[in-house]
């Protein structure tokens, strides 16, 4: 009786065992779209900071050759610190989409070889 009670418990052990790695599988798998997502958001919040910084970054320019011909040097310093940080702004903006590139690129490709490890699991 403890033989069989034994085999019966081995055999339904080993049947739930494909579910429940599956389950996990496509845990790992959602949470890698997740991260994909996450990141394309992110990525479109940095492109959109740098053309804000670069409108800024212009506009910072034109204040401060303009204050420059008019005489007006306190203004100018003024616009050009002003400009300093706009390009600080953007160069940091910058950075942080070049990481979000390729934080995206990496859960793309993790996205990619849990597909190919179901696939592969399931022939």
């Amino acid at each position: 009786m403890r033989r069989q009670f034994a085999l019966f418990a081995a055999l339904a052990l080993a049947a739930s065992a494909p579910r429940v790695l599956s389950a996990q599988d496509s845990a790992a798998v959602k949470q890698d779209r997740k991260e994909v997502r996450h990141d394309r958001r992110e990525l479109r919040g940095d492109r959109k900071d740098i053309r804000h910084d670069t409108r800024d970054v212009r506009q910072d320019r034109r204040d401060v050759r303009r204050d420059l011909k008019s005489g007006d040097t306190t203004d100018a310093r003024r616009d050009a610190r002003d400009l300093r940080q706009d390009r600080r702004d953007r160069r940091h903006d910058v950075r942080n989409a070049r990481r979000d590139r390729r934080d995206l690129r990496q859960d793309r490709k993790d996205v990619r070889e849990d597909k190919q490890e179901k696939k592969d699991s399931s022939k």
